[in-house]
């Protein structure tokens, strides 16, 4: 297997980045490589001193820069010459996310590399046309509301899309004028300290965005119980949204978006293109292995189609064959983790054990590192743990209806509510249906996010607060003034 380029020689950042250089510490975390299972690089772990100096260098960067209160074309200006230099520098930053993450090079290169710099752009065109409004009161009076950036965001970002959750965070943020303390998951830390580097190189002032390095019960808890930091942006899993929660409820009052976990249903009609929708299904699940919180994990399929639609996708599953994330060609992604694979089969084997049928996969792949096969689960129910629990792996469980309120019952889940996927013919069962799936986000006939960044992204239940994306990301970083003046 030929690679794209030499891990060997690749030059790997082991410092936070606060005001715009990078801060060494004591090695802390090791950084291991999903594709082989080796330790690659050591990494600091963030404490609250390290963490409070990185707040400080935010403050002090907005004060001295006024990026707050420039000309919003100035940073339009700023934010999107780093999003050109993300795309010249796509091989080093596609690289550095390869070597330690379950994305491989070619995809992050000519794909998330790319739509991030996308988002960045539209957030950098927002600056100068969201605003405040004036207010209908008495001619005696003039009032306002006045739109303000929030000063310190602190977000925290997943193992699994680096660098486009770092975008979605990014953007909006410095777009509205606010600085960023940024940690990034103790797994995958390098494209981040690199999209910091190039974001200095662009003419962003250094401390307007800062990079803390470590884990999450030290690192992250210092973060959302800082003072300093004025809200919290979290994409992760529920449990860790749970306890962002609790701690900003313990250490003070802020606001937050959190985008967390899913399980996600894709419901089939008879009517549908199966060919499509077979598409569809393999692609929401089986991309980036299964590893993203918006995988369609639950298919439900109508009685008089599910034989022919298990068949393709059994058919689909065995075509995954794995290969490492630096490999010239593409291949099946690697589980992030030895831990994670664990997990996954644990939650297989207990589907099984409670009389779950597998109809493919269900075990590791005979390979180098952490890859697990595609795998399909029927013969479940709500109560089966494959159907219960999020398993952030290439797994799916299949269910089958007779009738459309079957299909809603089914595709009900008692925990999440992130996405939604629907396959049908019938227009007018669609326009019906979508407002009865309980998810932030629905798919028709497709099941995944297109490159329109103006549609937001939010989770019901337990699958999050706020938005990411969209308008309403960029508001999610200003507050609102309201201001009333006797004339």
């Amino acid at each position: 297997m030929s690679c794209a380029y030499d891990p060997s020689g690749l030059t790997l950042p082991n410092a936070h980045f606060i005001g715009g250089e990078y801060v060494g510490g004591p090695a802390a975390l090791n950084v291991v490589s999903p594709s082989t299972g080796a330790i690659i690089g050591e990494i600091p772990c963030a404490d609250v001193e390290v963490v409070d100096r990185a707040v400080q260098a935010a403050r002090t960067a907005l004060a001295a820069s006024n990026w707050g209160g420039m000309q919003p074309r100035d940073r339009t200006r700023a934010l999107c010459a780093w999003a050109d230099l993300m795309e010249a520098e796509a091989e080093t930053l596609a690289a550095l996310e390869a070597i330690c993450s379950s994305r491989p090079y070619a995809h992050v290169r000519t794909g998330d590399i790319v739509v991030t710099a996308e988002q960045i752009r539209f957030f950098a065109e927002l600056a100068d046309k969201e605003c405040g409004a004036l207010a209908p009161v008495s001619d005696s009076h003039f009032g306002y509301i006045a739109d303000e950036p929030y000063g310190v965001i602190g977000a925290i970002t997943p193992w699994n899309f680096p660098i486009s959750m770092a975008g979605w965070k990014l953007g909006p943020a410095l777009a509205a004028g606010n600085a960023v303390v940024l940690k990034p998951s103790e797994m995958t830390p390098y494209s981040t300290l690199y999209m910091a580097e190039l974001a200095i190189r662009a003419g962003i002032p250094a401390g307007i965005f800062n990079v803390v390095l470590g884990d999450g019960p030290t690192t992250g808890a210092a973060i959302t119980g800082h003072a300093g930091i004025d809200k919290v942006s979290f994409t992760g899993s529920t449990r860790a949204g749970g306890a962002i929660m609790e701690n900003i409820a313990r250490t003070g009052i802020k606001p937050m978006t959190l985008e967390l976990g899913g399980k996600s249903p894709m419901v089939v009609f008879a009517d549908a293109d199966l060919d499509l929708a077979a598409d569809c299904l393999d692609r929401g699940i089986m991309s980036n292995a299964g590893q993203a919180c918006v995988s369609g994990s639950r298919m439900i399929v109508a009685h008089e189609v599910a034989d022919a639609l298990a068949a393709k996708l059994t058919q689909r599953f065995a075509r995954y064959r794995p290969a490492n994330t630096f490999a010239s060609e593409p291949g099946f992604s690697p589980i992030i983790s030895e831990t994670q694979l664990g997990r996954i089969d644990s939650i297989v084997q207990a589907a099984a054990s409670q009389g779950a049928e597998m109809l493919c996969g269900a075990a590791r792949f005979d390979h180098e590192g952490s890859y697990y096969q595609p795998t399909l689960i029927t013969g479940v129910d709500d109560t089966n743990p494959a159907v219960r629990d999020e398993i952030f792996g290439p797994v799916a469980t299949f269910q089958t209806f007779g009738s459309e309120d079957e299909a809603m019952a089914l595709a009900r889940h008692a925990t999440y509510g992130l996405c939604a996927g629907l396959f049908t013919r019938d227009l007018s069962r669609a326009m019906r249906l979508t407002r009865k799936l309980e998810a932030g986000t629905v798919w028709v006939n497709r099941y995944g996010r297109s490159r329109d960044h103006i549609l937001p992204t939010t989770g019901w239940k337990s699958s999050g607060l706020g938005h990411d994306l969209g308008r309403e990301a960029y508001h999610a970083n200003r507050r609102k003034k309201s201001v009333l003046i006797d004339l």
